[in-house]
């Protein structure tokens, strides 16, 4: 594997590198068991999760900011021989909670199947260098081993990503790794068997069109950990807060957010749109086909951030904003635009603080 720092330019490095030293801080003082092969207690992989400072003063910055109890169950989980599904809807931080999970554990976040419809068995076992396939038939050496391969053979965590997009007759075929431990490979007539410290994190949501339901054979095999929406509107504002200027700082964008504002309305609208019904409860809405999560918020966010960067003031204000809310507001060109234009003239107009909000959005009807 390439070492990542030798380019110091990559837009997005991995958690093991991004977080390097607060690793290695928690492995200085972690002085509790550690499962086989782990590279932190479960009590030092909850403590980089969550944050907080250690006894040597070092500050570890929290990664998921949510209920402490669900990443100790999913923490717990993993030092079993039950893999861990993460599940909710999307924006829930599941990806980058299974990330920062496997760079805690297994030191390398690296080892990831990307679930698509169009996911072969290959990528869940191994594949073959066809040219060596030719020339010297089935042998070890022809094989190309896959994430899980590596992992089992590693005794490391291994991802796999959105997996009820994965078709379901490939789903299965981790069946027998998660029960068993095993990978046969019947063309050698061998199997490979799981190391110490194997196991899988999945991750999966209910809201893509295009689920594959998981059969109840391969479910039996995972500890489900919900992860829910942030539950108040500030904790999912600290999200957002922090998340964008992350992003910001990793796109040198050099714009400020100046003060929460703007994130607070981007998210108020999202929850309310999302809730279909205003923070104060006094008015019932429409919802839009959109999400509308807390990955949308940010992203958002982070696209005003980069229009007040270079087409702004350096500041992000609601002409920055405007464009990237509507465009994730409106989905459905027809259904989303009648729900979008409704809560712009019911609530949005009726908010004096929010003027400018509206006066941008509005701006933003007419050019189209």
């Amino acid at each position: 594997m390439t070492d990542i720092q030798t380019f110091p330019d990559v837009v997005r490095a991995h958690a093991e590198h991004s977080y390097a030293e607060e690793l290695t801080a928690l492995a200085t003082v972690d002085d509790r068991p550690r499962p086989p092969s782990w590279r932190l207690s479960p009590w030092a992989v909850t403590k980089y999760i969550l944050g907080g400072t250690l006894a040597n003063g070092v500050d570890i910055t929290p990664k998921y900011l949510g209920s402490e109890r669900l990443v100790e169950i999913a923490v717990a989980s993993l030092a079993t021989d039950r893999a861990l599904l993460l599940l909710g809807v999307p924006g829930t931080a599941k990806t980058w909670l299974s990330e920062h999970l496997s760079a805690a554990i297994s030191g390398s976040s690296t080892l990831v199947v990307q679930g698509t419809a169009g996911t072969p068995e290959e990528a869940l076992r191994y594949g073959w260098n066809y040219a060596r396939l030719l020339a010297e038939g089935p042998s070890r050496g022809a094989m190309v081993p896959g994430p899980v391969m590596r992992a089992m053979e590693a005794g490391s965590l291994v991802r796999v990503e959105e997996l009820t997009r994965i078709p379901s007759d490939v789903q299965d075929s981790l069946i027998t790794i998660l029960s068993e431990k095993t990978l046969p490979i019947p063309e050698l007539n061998t199997e490979v068997q799981a190391r110490k410290g194997f196991n899988v994190i999945a991750t999966a949501n209910n809201r893509d069109k295009g689920v594959n339901d998981l059969s109840s054979a391969l479910r039996r095999r995972f500890n489900t950990v919900v992860l829910p929406l942030p539950d108040s509107l500030d904790q999912e504002v600290e999200i957002v807060a922090t998340r964008v200027r992350s992003l910001g700082e990793a796109l040198e964008l050099p714009a400020d957010l100046a003060a929460l504002s703007e994130i607070r309305r981007v998210v108020t609208v999202m929850r309310e749109l999302r809730s279909g019904v205003t923070a104060d409860q006094r008015t019932t809405i429409k919802s839009p086909s959109a999400t509308l999560s807390t990955a949308e918020a940010i992203s958002v966010m982070t696209n005003g951030l980069s229009l007040a960067a270079h087409f702004g003031d350096g500041t992000v204000g609601a002409e920055d904003v405007a464009a990237s809310l509507v465009g994730a507001v409106i989905k459905d060109p027809v259904q989303d635009r009648v729900v979008w234009q409704e809560y712009l003239e019911t609530v949005v107009r009726n908010r004096p603080e929010w003027k400018d909000l509206y006066r941008a959005c509005r701006d933003l009807e007419t050019s189209n």
